[in-house]
């Protein structure tokens, strides 16, 4: 599988409010050259996630693919902004905060999204 693209690639969960918030904030803000948004319950998604050995049945957090490979949590969301021109700077000064402590604010509210936000009747990006 070939991931060598000039767009980053960025797996989402597609029946998460906020994810699909998120990723509608990245096609306002980010110029349309720069990303690529893959739902998880797509068969691209599942595919991607299998090479990259991610679990298929649940997304646990945002992933981005890049020409560097895999970036997830707090890390990947970084990357995400940092790619962003007009968002490098904000990104640049979270980065300072460190991992553990941003991954744990992450990883809090990746297990709270759908009871906090709720459940999406439909994705940003149509896949099915």
């Amino acid at each position: 599988m070939e991931f060598h693209k000039a767009k980053s690639i960025i797996i989402f969960d597609g029946e998460c409010s906020l994810c699909n918030g998120v990723v509608g904030w990245l096609m306002k803000f980010a110029p349309a050259s720069i990303f690529e948004f893959i739902p998880f319950q797509s068969p691209k998604g599942q595919e991607l996630l299998q090479h990259f050995g991610y679990p298929l049945q649940q997304l646990e957090t945002v992933i981005l693919i890049d020409e560097q490979g895999a970036h997830t949590h707090s890390d990947g969301f970084l990357k995400i902004v940092a790619k962003i021109p007009r968002w490098r700077v904000a990104a640049a000064l979270l980065a300072f905060i460190p991992r553990m402590l941003r991954d744990a604010v992450y990883n809090l509210a990746s297990r709270n999204r759908l009871k906090w936000f709720g459940e999406s009747k439909s994705c940003t990006i149509n896949f099915r």
